[in-house]
């Protein structure tokens, strides 16, 4: 008789033949068509550069690091390729190549690779990258870095529209946030374009939508707070929810299946977490945004929401011992 196929490896143990790794990033990438689109309408030449900065170096940085822990290289599975576009979704147009590159770098090597590869990283790759590079190169990456005053490219010559409201005290429109003909990140200035994208990735499962919704209900819930105490002249909740990163980072962030938690209701809570970081962040701090580090930080959490939202078996709780 053959011997069984036993399979050892860490929880939580789910086997689907439709379910693998290449399949959900290419779910991702093709997600990120509408976000590529408004990308290029807004920042034509520049978006393309960017992308192509992260991806290549991501892909290189993968083939280079499990080659040196001489394990095998598994660059067909996508997961690079969707760091590095996550990652140059998320630095502005003119940012310049070394900070793509060493970001990815650092996303892939730091993020990913030292922790055991794909499946085993603690916090977001891309978010640790992007962090990274904005503390190697903060007059590259900081809020004067999206403005370029004499450039062709009218969107590129005005301050984000976080900025603008926080530094300047100045509002804008939210059918340009809902569209995207605002500046900012390449891939946060168009709401519309993360929405549809975003709903395919929960429609086919590839995201799970609690956690969306807990990052929408939260920054609903505290913005709705915010503009009743202390109310801004022609700035609503709505702009909050489509202004800077806040929908990319919903549905394309935080709904990382490794760094996120495993449960519905424990994604629910960090979904929550997520969104009532950036508002903290938005509203308290000296930063205009703040989805990278409300990712971050509650993707340390994680262990604590896993222990805390244990669902409840089928049958019941397991009735406990009763001492002898």
């Amino acid at each position: 008789m053959p011997s069984p196929a036993i399979h050892i490896a860490p929880a939580p143990h789910l086997f689907g033949g439709a379910l693998t790794t290449q399949r959900m990033m290419f779910d991702v990438l093709l997600a990120l068509v509408p976000v590529l689109v408004a990308a290029l309408w807004q920042f034509r030449l520049y978006a393309v550069i960017q992308l192509a900065i992260c991806m290549v170096s991501a892909v290189a940085a993968e083939a280079l690091f499990t080659a040196m822990r001489k394990k095998p290289i598994l660059v067909r599975d996508g997961s690079a390729l969707v760091t590095g576009a996550i990652l140059a979704f998320s630095l502005p147009a003119k940012a310049p190549w070394y900070a793509g590159a060493v970001g990815s770098f650092v996303a892939i090597g730091i993020g990913k690779v030292i922790f055991g590869g794909v499946g085993q990283n603690i916090f977001n790759p891309a978010m640790l990258g992007r962090a990274f590079a904005m503390i190697a190169f903060p007059a590259a990456l900081g809020a004067s870095a999206y403005v370029v005053p004499d450039s062709p490219i009218d969107g590129l010559t005005h301050a984000t529209p976080l900025t603008a409201l926080k530094m300047l005290g100045q509002s804008t429109g939210l059918l340009p946030l809902f569209l995207g003909a605002t500046n900012g990140s390449i891939g946060e200035t168009s709401a519309l374009a993360c929405l549809l994208g975003g709903a395919y990735l929960c429609l086919r499962r590839t995201a799970s939508w609690e956690i969306p919704a807990g990052v929408i209900a939260a920054t609903a819930v505290i913005g709705l707070l915010v503009q009743w105490f202390s109310p801004v002249a022609g700035w609503t909740v709505l702009h909050e929810l489509c202004g800077g990163a806040l929908l990319f980072g919903a549905f394309f962030i935080a709904t990382d299946p490794v760094s996120s938690p495993l449960a519905p209701r424990g994604k629910f809570v960090f979904g929550l977490g997520v969104g009532a970081l950036v508002m903290l962040i938005r509203k308290l701090s000296g930063y205009p945004e703040g989805v990278m580090f409300s990712v971050l930080i509650m993707n340390a959490l994680v262990p604590l929401i896993n222990r805390a939202t244990i669902p409840t078996p089928v049958g019941g709780p397991v009735p406990a011992k009763k001492a002898a």
